[in-house]
C-alpha cells in the first residue's frame, strides 16, 4: 500500500467536504475548491475524516492513490488557512508596488512589468522589496509565484533578480576572478 495515499485526512472544524461520485467539493472559510479525482479511486467522507482506497494494485492505481490523497489534503489545508509563496526582488532601481489590482514592477526594463491579480490570487507587497502570493489553491499560487519570478529570474554574476526567499542562488566568478597564468 502506498504509505501516503493509506494516511487518513483529518477535516478541521469549519470545513465542509461533499463528494458525488468522483467529483470532490471542499468549502471553507478561505474559499471553495473543486477537483474531478480519477473514477477508479474511491473517496469517502465519515467522522470528519476522508479517506482513499484504490480497488487493486495494479501499477495505474498505486501511482494515482497517494496523488489523489495529496490533492485532496491539499485542499483541504488550502480553504482551511492559505497557502503563500514570498518572493524578494534584489538589485539597484528594482522595486515592486501595487496599484489597485495589479502587481507594477520597476526589473530594469524600459518599461514596468505589469501583471493583473487573477481569480483565487491575492498579492501583497509588504515592502518594495518583497511580494507576498497567497491563496486556496496550491497549484495556482506556485504558478503565479513562478510566472512573477520568470520576468526577472536571478542571474548569478551579481545575483539580480527575482528569487523565492528560500532559493539559493549559485554565484559565479565572471572574468575578473580568472587567475593569471
Amino acid at each position: 500500500m502506498s504509505r501516503i495515499g493509506r494516511m487518513p485526512i483529518p477535516v478541521p472544524a469549519g470545513v465542509d467536504v461533499k463528494v458525488d461520485g468522483s467529483t470532490v467539493t471542499v468549502k471553507g472559510p478561505k474559499g471553495e475548491l473543486t477537483e474531478t479525482v480519477n473514477s477508479a479511486m474511491t473517496v469517502e467522507c465519515k467522522d470528519g475524516v476522508i479517506t482513499v482506497t484504490r480497488p487493486d494494485d495494479s501499477k495505474e492505481n498505486r501511482s494515482l492513490h497517494g496523488l489523489t490523497r495529496t490533492l485532496i489534503a491539499n485542499m483541504v489545508t488550502g480553504v482551511h488557512e492559505n497557502f503563500h509563496k514570498d518572493l524578494e526582488i534584489n538589485g539597484v532601481g528594482y522595486r515592486a508596488e501595487k496599484q489597485g489590482k495589479n502587481l507594477v514592477m520597476k526589473l530594469g526594463y524600459s518599461h514596468d512589468v505589469i501583471m493583473p491579480e487573477i481569480d483565487g490570487i491575492t498579492i501583497d507587497v509588504p515592502a518594495p522589496n518583497k511580494i507576498t502570493i497567497s491563496g486556496p489553491d496550491k497549484q495556482k499560487v506556485g504558478q503565479f509565484a513562478a510566472e512573477v519570478r520568470g520576468k526577472r529570474p536571478p542571474e548569478p554574476y551579481k545575483g539580480k533578480g527575482i528569487k523565492y526567499v528560500d532559493e539559493y542562488v549559485r554565484r559565479k566568478e565572471g572574468k575578473a576572478g580568472k587567475a593569471a597564468k
